[in-house]
């Protein structure tokens, strides 16, 4: 995402979500006809794979949402943390800046034939502190037709608290919709 990681973008310059989103539109983008990929969005990472799916369903075989955001049609991608207003609060994070952003309140941006195309995988971190089990099945249960796996022991940074389980299952998904 724009000025996240190594982007060299400083968040002053990112005005938009769609432009926080930006990297990942346009390596989306850039796949080849045919070719069909599977994201993987961590945290708020989740409405960014979403706005891609709803982009270019065709170009993605699924889309995994690790202790993530995951939206559903129907309703505007920012309800998905508004659950809890608190947890909201404490994503200090490039993205959050976003929440009021036009593309993340309109609850008609996703929809059944885009969004709804893509197979969605939710991965439970069981043992997440920030973003609890409860709170992932909530979003699970608002989002029908999500596969689910669970990863025991996982904190929210499950690529650090289990990096060989959060690989196995990511592997089993790729292998799956390959």
């Amino acid at each position: 995402m724009a000025a996240s990681g190594v982007h060299p973008a400083r968040l002053d310059e990112v005005a938009s979500f769609e432009d926080y989103s930006r990297p990942l539109l346009d390596a989306v983008a850039k796949a080849a006809d045919g070719e069909r990929l599977v994201l993987v969005g961590h945290s708020l990472g989740g409405l960014s794979i979403a706005l891609a799916m709803e982009r270019f369903p065709r170009k993605i075989a699924a889309a995994v949402f690790v202790a993530a955001s995951m939206p559903c049609v129907g309703r505007h991608m920012g309800s998905t943390i508004e659950e809890d207003l608190e947890l909201a609060k404490l994503l200090v994070r490039p993205g959050s800046q976003f929440m009021d952003d036009p593309i993340i309140k309109d609850a008609t941006l996703l929809t059944d034939g885009n969004y709804g195309l893509v197979k969605r995988v939710f991965v439970i971190a069981m043992a997440d502190a920030s973003n609890t089990e409860e709170m992932q099945r909530q979003m699970i249960d608002l989002s029908p037709g999500a596969e689910v796996e669970e990863i025991a022991g996982a904190d929210h940074m499950a690529m650090f608290s289990k990096p060989r389980e959060l690989c196995d299952v990511l592997i089993k998904i790729a292998n799956k919709y390959h």
